[in-house]
């Protein structure tokens, strides 16, 4: 069994990356998804707010992905459901996959090209290295989120939570209008690591308090969770004596960040950036493997999924072209970066094989005003663009006309305060 493409994912990236896939060329395409439906996280975030740059108006997260099922579907692009990808190697075809299911045992494909759109997860309660004992009532605010929106069951009446990204955001919203009472969000960081439209809309118009520079430093209850008591925490990231504050409640959410799931692109040799924890990738969206390409969380954790379906569907186009006739990899290029930005996606261009401009998409570590983002090319400084406000849980970009990177040594890109 051998495809053009394989796609392993059927969330927003990897639908998205199908579609574009086919409408370049690809004909033996296969979509792989552990879930027993298509459409990823998405299928859990009945709140409004997608689609308003893909489609122009304004959708829930499963009449997003309905959009992209219905046109997988009309291409009559195939898909395995409750199928995990447990191996992923090098093979003389390209890639090799390895795949089990209940009802077709174990499978082994072979694909030209294989698109990694795995999607992200939860960072775990383990990893935060709370004190206190283990009781009912602790939940990722993800596993919340389903257990409200697909399976009916209220976690708890009383809730505070940790983390201000957005999902924790979303459900501090979800569960008020549940009618549980969220005595407020706590957030290590200096900043919020959400949307600031979520801050406002689900913390702010409900009256929910976020205390920033502040965690959570014990948990109080054996059989449930009774209570839980916050610091304020210095710029170390130590409580600081006497700033404890308790409240009582009976649920915790932890809302602490995400983490893509790059077990396979590890299995493969596929090389991880230590900031993102996902791929590292060219201008094609191609990893260090030829041949496999990434998109959407599992290469970088976006603010919206509209940037993770225009992200996938370029990682489609370049795996369709890949499958038909393999470029030459020539030499690459790295991104560099200074002042606050953390990272770049793409990591690093091949400027004598771009056919056209260069989307840079990036994140900054603190907040921002009227500061200026500046990409220089060889020392020359080709775009300087002065931004009202960046934020650390916004994404934010810059467009590069090919012919300034034409013949490239060098570029950087860095932000410079007002």
């Amino acid at each position: 069994m051998t495809y053009d493409v394989i796609i392993i994912g059927g969330g927003p990236a990897g639908l998205a990356a199908a579609v574009s896939a086919r409408e370049n060329g690809a004909q033996d395409i296969l979509i792989l998804e552990r879930e027993k439906e298509l459409g990823g996280i998405l299928n859990q975030c009945i709140h409004n707010g997608f689609g308003l740059h893909t489609f122009q108006e304004e959708l829930t997260g499963p009449e997003y992905a309905a959009r992209f099922i219905d046109q997988v579907r009309e291409r009559n692009i195939p898909y395995l459901l409750s199928t995990t990808v447990i191996g992923l190697t090098q093979s003389e075809e390209g890639v090799q996959v390895t795949a089990v299911s209940r009802e077709n045992g174990l499978m082994v494909y072979s694909a030209k090209a294989a698109v990694l759109a795995m999607g992200c997860r939860e960072r775990p309660r383990g990893a935060l290295n709370i004190p206190g004992t283990r009781p009912a009532g602790i939940f990722s605010a993800g596993t919340a989120q389903r257990l409200v929106n697909l399976e009916g069951y209220l976690p708890g009446r009383e809730v505070v939570i940790l983390g201000s990204g957005d999902i924790g955001l979303i459900m501090a919203r979800r569960m008020t209008l549940e009618g549980a009472k969220v005595k407020c969000v706590a957030e290590i960081q200096p900043f919020s690591g959400g949307l600031k439209r979520n801050i406002v809309q689900c913390l702010d118009d409900y009256g929910i308090p976020l205390k920033l520079s502040h965690t959570v430093v014990d948990i109080r209850g054996k059989e449930r969770v009774e209570g839980v008591t916050i610091a304020q925490v210095d710029e170390h990231f130590k409580p600081i004596p006497g700033t404890e504050e308790d409240y009582a409640c009976d649920t915790l959410l932890l809302s602490v960040g995400l983490i893509p799931e790059n077990e396979l692109s590890r299995e493969i040799g596929v090389e991880l950036s230590p900031v993102t924890n996902g791929p590292k990738v060219n201008e094609s969206l191609e990893t260090n493997i030829p041949g496999v390409f990434a998109c959407g969380n599992v290469l970088h954790v976006h603010d919206l999924v509209d940037y993770v379906s225009e992200e996938a569907a370029q990682a489609g186009k370049n795996a369709a072209k890949y499958s038909a006739n393999a470029p030459a990899r020539g030499e690459e290029i790295p991104v560099e970066t200074d002042g606050a930005v953390r990272y770049t996606v793409p990591s690093r261009i091949c400027p004598q094989r771009m056919e056209e401009d260069l989307v840079l998409r990036f994140r900054v570590g603190k907040n921002m005003r009227n500061a200026y983002v500046c990409v220089a090319v060889d020392g020359k400084q080709v775009l300087r663009r002065k931004r009202p406000v960046m934020a650390p849980g916004e994404m934010e970009q810059v467009k590069l006309k090919k012919e300034d990177l034409q013949g490239a040594k060098s570029i950087r890109v860095c932000t410079e305060e007002a």
